[in-house]
């Protein structure tokens, strides 16, 4: 199934300019003219102007780095509402555009690892959370406390947390430093709320994936596994960060943020 979404839009729009201006340069071959912009159809026009660009941007976006605007807090303290982010598109293997179909195999996700990938529920939306199992893990999440392969993972409380714009509901929840196959990174669990709690194990060609705000974080405890084919990539990196409920509206504090 193809999902109309903007890649779909933006590679038949990149296609219909392409043929455009290239068939209106074969036509000029073929009566002997030598292109002029001043004989230029307005449609040809556009065509050659507009093709380029698009082709760029979806080269770009399609096997480089694609831009994401975070738009909730269950990636809470590690992304907050309003970050811009990019995501590495090569990293998990080279996928064509739209029908997603992998042509180069590169690296496997890790844990620890922030992905995004296709909701499987509805691949039409894009979700983001954090690699907690790979193929073969067994999983278990009680108590707050996370368990991979039978090994309780190490937390650190960090105190109290304080939350700003939209975030600031999780003002009081607990900061955990959570070290996870060697990548440290800041989890919340609030006291008053009952986690989504199970154990999981982790299917061949799947990974398991939760949110750092653990319990506000509609994941992989609740409907499944990410199927490998649904990965977009890795997020690396933040952008911008712009929040209109937040002091200042842009968290310059956290433009060009590396995210672990």
């Amino acid at each position: 199934m193809i999902d109309f979404d903007f890649s779909f839009f933006l590679l038949i729009g990149t296609v219909i300019t392409g043929i455009v201006w290239g068939a209106y340069l074969l036509m000029l071959k073929s009566k002997g003219r030598v292109f002029d912009e001043a004989d230029e159809p307005i449609a040809v026009e556009y065509a050659r102007s507009f093709f380029p660009i698009l082709l760029i941007v979806l080269l770009l976006r399609s096997f480089l780095a694609e831009p994401f605007r975070i738009p909730s807090g269950s990636m809470m303290p590690t992304l907050l509402v309003g970050d811009f982010i990019l995501v590495n598109k090569f990293t998990y293997g080279i996928r064509l555009p739209v029908i997603n179909t992998k042509i180069i195999e590169l690296n496997e996700p890790k844990r620890g690892d922030i992905v995004v990938f296709r909701y499987p529920k509805d691949p039409t939306i894009d979700f983001i959370k954090r690699v907690i199992g790979v193929p073969g893990d067994k999983i278990a999440y009680e108590n707050k406390r996370l368990t991979v392969n039978g090994e309780l993972v190490n937390q650190v409380s960090l105190g109290r947390y304080q939350g700003v714009g939209q975030g600031a509901d999780m003002t009081g929840a607990q900061q955990l430093l959570e070290s996870l196959a060697g990548v440290d990174h800041s989890i919340l669990v609030r006291d008053d709320t009952v986690s989504m709690e199970g154990v999981y194990e982790v299917p061949k060609g799947h990974y398991f994936v939760m949110g750092d705000n653990r319990d506000n974080s509609h994941d992989g405890r609740y409907w499944g596994f990410v199927p490998e084919e649904n990965l977009v990539g890795k997020a690396f990196f933040i952008w911008m960060s712009w929040d209109w409920e937040r002091s200042g509206i842009v968290g310059f504090d956290r433009l060009g943020t590396i995210l672990k």
